[in-house]
């Protein structure tokens, strides 16, 4: 791990700090020293992710839609902004409440980390970049997205939040920084929020086919959670305003995706085919110059390590 990890802070507020990769965040800066407020509103996040948290010196949890606003006791010197629902299930449910998070949301996250004099991260997502004309993508490719499909209530909330991460930074000084999230899976996902890691290990230990989209061709790059934390760690102490893209460089199909769950699993389920959801993009997978240039980060967890600890994990807490 090279420097650009090491910056130690003394108090993190992580807003959808109960969610998959927020509750990993959240214990991540406790094992670090930091002081941690986790803020969520529990739309999507779960409670269990963060019980055992709960008395650990230093963190507290604090139950607010941040749309709404964001109490804070004492000033934080880091704001990890990752409020969102972030499966394409949850933000077809609520979808006025995922743009409502990405704008109001992140501006009331960024107004407390410019009252504070906080170091601000957004959380964005591979989803700014569309059904993409360039492949690999990196962070200079301005992306091509539909303003008024079915997905545009997430798309378009996160690269609004870009716009006004920037804005913020330009106008007000805000130390701010954006890091684009590519597939990230692990332990703590819920078996049925819609994306297709869970939903193909939740199928698979169930006995269940596993239902792969269109004809399975469509690609995705993986990145254990483990991973993702790190690179987002390294945004935030590098102090490069970014984007950055934060993934796994490695293309799967999910025909093959299913195929490697099925063979980890030891499943006998067979695979069905069903229908492709709009916009959904063919290709996926970042070019990771950049992280690694500038932050020393690339991924370490290799694709079947990391499915075997979520397989594992599936199995000993049942799905939940």
């Amino acid at each position: 791990m090279g420097t650009a990890l090491s910056r130690e802070w003394e108090h993190a507020v992580v807003t959808g700090g109960a969610g998959f990769v927020g509750s990993h965040l959240c214990a991540a800066l406790l094992d670090a020293g930091a002081a941690v407020t986790c803020v969520d509103d529990f739309s999507t996040g779960r409670p269990e992710n963060v019980s055992a948290l709960l008395d650990r010196p230093g963190f507290t949890l604090v139950r607010e839609n941040v749309a709404e606003g964001l109490t804070v006791e004492g000033p934080p010197d880091l704001v990890l902004h990752l409020a969102s629902p972030a499966s394409h299930a949850d933000y077809l449910r609520l979808p006025l409440h995922t743009m409502e998070t990405g704008s109001l949301g992140t501006r009331n996250a960024l107004e407390l980390a410019r009252r504070s004099g906080a170091r601000f991260l957004l959380a964005s997502t591979s989803e700014v970049y569309g059904d993409p004309q360039e492949h690999p993508q990196d962070e200079r490719y301005w992306g091509h997205v539909n303003p008024v499909g079915p997905r545009s209530v997430y798309d378009e909330a996160k690269r609004f939040g870009e716009a006004l991460t920037t804005a913020h930074s330009d106008a007000k000084g805000t130390d701010t920084a954006i890091v684009r999230l590519f597939t990230t899976y692990g332990p703590r996902m819920r078996g049925n929020d819609g994306r297709a890691v869970p939903t193909f290990v939740r199928q698979a230990l169930q006995g269940q086919p596993l239902t792969v989209t269109g004809d399975g061709h469509q690609t995705r790059s993986l990145c254990y959670v483990d991973d993702t934390v790190r690179g987002i760690l390294a945004s935030a102490a590098h102090g490069m305003r970014g984007p950055v893209n934060i993934g796994g460089p490695a293309e799967l199909t999910m025909l093959d995706l299913a195929r490697l769950v099925i063979e980890l699993t030891g499943s006998r389920s067979e695979i069905r085919f069903i229908e492709r959801p709009t916009d959904d993009p063919a290709v996926r997978c970042p070019d990771i110059t950049l992280a690694r240039d500038k932050l020393g980060w690339e991924p370490e967890v290799a694709a079947e390590e990391g499915l075997r600890r979520t397989i594992d994990w599936f199995r000993a807490t049942a799905g939940r």
